[in-house]
């Protein structure tokens, strides 16, 4: 069987986009909240289970399945995790547009912490798909160590995570002109 090696690089781009798009919707359709910033998610999810909200475990189990599932069941997770993103966009479709902004991004959270925990980066490098900021840090500092020693290594991180980030916005675009 064929196998591309640059195919663990494609997927990754490939879910670049898809966390750039949710991002989008989130931030557009959902008060400007951003689904994919995970610290806040994490604070929010903290805070809502201190009220007593057991859906505030998403996030949580989201991660956690991503071990579970190939321990238990021998679910490749690079397979199941584009039919979550695509589950998580159809239950959007369901919730309505005035419906509690956080509750009505839990879809995202989930999928977005199947995602990253499935997609942790490709080529050798730990990137994540569903937010930028990292990413734009990763660019920068790679490109500043070219600057000052010339050595092409640093020069390949620089086009992997600028790759990253240019499909991540391109995701974005695309959610924007879905919106």
């Amino acid at each position: 069987m064929f196998v591309n090696e640059n195919a663990d690089l494609y997927r990754h781009l490939t879910f670049a986009s898809v966390g750039g798009f949710f991002g989008a919707y989130a931030i557009l359709c959902r008060s400007g909240i951003l689904a994919s910033a995970q610290t806040m998610n994490l604070l929010e999810l903290t805070l809502n289970a201190l009220r007593g909200d057991a859906v505030a475990v998403l996030y949580v189990a989201g991660t956690m399945i991503t071990v579970l599932l190939p321990h238990f069941f021998g679910i490749d997770m690079r397979r199941a995790a584009p039919v979550i993103d695509a589950l998580a966009c159809v239950a959007l479709c369901f919730i309505p547009a005035d419906a509690n902004v956080i509750l009505a991004l839990y879809p995202i959270f989930f999928a977005m912490s199947v995602q990253w925990s499935t997609f942790s980066g490709a080529k050798g490098f730990v990137s994540s798909t569903i937010f930028s900021t990292n990413n734009t840090k990763q660019a920068s500092l790679a490109f500043a160590q070219y600057i000052t020693d010339g050595d092409r290594v640093h020069f390949k991180k620089v086009k992997f995570y600028l790759f990253t980030l240019l499909a991540f916005h391109v995701g974005a675009a695309v959610g924007f002109f879905a919106v």
